[in-house]
């Protein structure tokens, strides 16, 4: 973990409420219980946080649409199941009462009284955790009936399945309720209809542990840090072919080369890089200027998503890279809509035969047709995005695919 000047939350970290409490730990909640929620909404707002979970959406726009009407429900999206990013683990593990207090003062400004913490079936060990840390928080008086006047607040923990596709949050609310991880169509959203047809808000874990923070040191104070359009301290997600991958704190809009050079640079010569998961572009080491927020990526075309970004060096075969990405497509499919389910399955296919020496050169714009295709047709977010890496490596990294396709079919005649 690097560590900085201007991330103060991770100056003092402690899983325990009281080394918590003494880096200042529930300050936030405390100033919080003395407002009212049209107050807190407005200090979220001024900070301009935007979500941390990927999309990049005002946490005080979805906020504000609470009505307060009981029963009023908060989810923690803890799920966190994009390759490449690791940050909220590191928050759960190393200071998990941080998204706790979170958890508190958003249900506090939208008047839920019932909250979840939704995460992945891959952190048992961490979830058996979070079980010892909500039960301090109740012994401090921090949950449970009248934590002040007229509010009350409990937090269950619910155990995802591993599935990809809850990363869209009205496909984690079926699964919260029990019912297969798809997606349904909004609106209504769920901030009007969530689960069991009530008013449901759902933020990420990075999310509310910002809250806190704004909560505790103020709007001007988050300002202050990061970029203009898109404000505040960050953890980044460093893997792939530098010396030390990790975790890094850095302020918004840092820039690529900034953050390989904190992981201690690149292992070999560097080849691409692949920003925002699974579902981002993969770039060439034009990527180094890039600035790391949601505004700077938006205009480059690309998308900033959790804070992941994955190095690769001339050692990495990007046909390889490209079947791994399709690969991982069609597995993760829910299988709902026809375009999404049979198109990751071609695109699979492909990009498998590529590698294996049976691709053929009309493939690479096929498959650009397909993904074109997925785009306009599939039902939720996750069909459309097979669209970035895709495109991104065949434009980039063409020439390099077609050599193998043409050497590949040399040596098979030649056999």
């Amino acid at each position: 973990m690097k560590q900085s000047d201007y991330f103060l939350k991770f100056k003092n970290l402690s899983p325990s409420i009281k080394g918590y409490q003494r880096a200042n730990g529930y300050t936030g909640l405390k100033k919080a219980l003395t407002m009212t929620p049209d107050q807190i909404v407005e200090k979220i707002e001024n900070a301009w946080l935007l979500g941390r979970g990927g999309a990049g959406f005002p946490t005080a726009v979805k906020w504000k649409t609470a009505t307060r009407e009981a029963p009023s429900y908060l989810v923690c999206n803890a799920d966190e199941g994009e390759p490449g990013t690791f940050k909220d683990r590191f928050i759960m593990t190393h200071s998990p009462h941080m998204m706790i207090e979170g958890m508190i003062i958003a249900a506090y400004a939208v008047g839920a009284n019932k909250g979840y913490i939704y995460i992945r079936g891959e952190y048992p060990k961490i979830a058996e955790q979070l079980e010892k840390t909500l039960q301090e928080a109740d012994d401090a008086g921090f949950l449970g009936e009248n934590i002040t006047a007229g509010f009350s607040f409990t937090i269950d923990i619910i155990k995802g399945g591993g599935s990809y596709v809850v990363g869209d949050e009205t496909a984690l609310l079926n699964s919260l309720m029990g019912n297969r991880g798809i997606p349904w169509s909004k609106p209504p959203f769920p901030s009007e209809k969530g689960l069991w047809d009530r008013p449901t808000f759902i933020n990420n874990v990075e999310t509310l542990a910002c809250a806190a923070l704004i909560l505790q040191y103020g709007s001007d104070w988050f300002r202050s840090i990061g970029s203009h359009h898109s404000p505040g301290p960050k953890l980044y997600c460093l893997s792939g072919k530098v010396n030390n991958p990790g975790i890094y704190e850095a302020p918004m809009g840092s820039t690529v080369k900034d953050l390989i050079s904190m992981a201690g640079g690149v292992v070999g010569t560097l080849k691409a890089v692949q920003i925002g998961g699974t579902a981002g572009p993969i770039y060439t080491s034009e990527a180094l200027d890039f600035h790391l927020d949601f505004d700077s990526m938006k205009k480059r075309d690309g998308i900033f998503g959790s804070g992941a970004v994955v190095v690769m060096n001339t050692d990495i075969s990007m046909a390889e890279v490209l079947e791994v990405a399709m690969r991982f497509f069609a597995e993760e499919s829910c299988g709902k809509c026809f375009p999404c389910r049979y198109g990751t399955r071609q695109l699979s296919y492909m990009a498998d035969s590529i590698v294996l020496g049976k691709g053929k050169r009309e493939f690479l714009d096929l498959m650009v047709e397909t993904a074109d295709i997925m785009r306009g047709s599939s039902f939720c977010p996750f069909g459309k995005s097979v669209e970035m890496p895709v495109k991104s490596i065949l434009k980039n990294f063409n020439g390099e695919l077609q050599a193998l396709i043409r050497q590949k079919n040399y040596i098979r005649e030649a056999l």
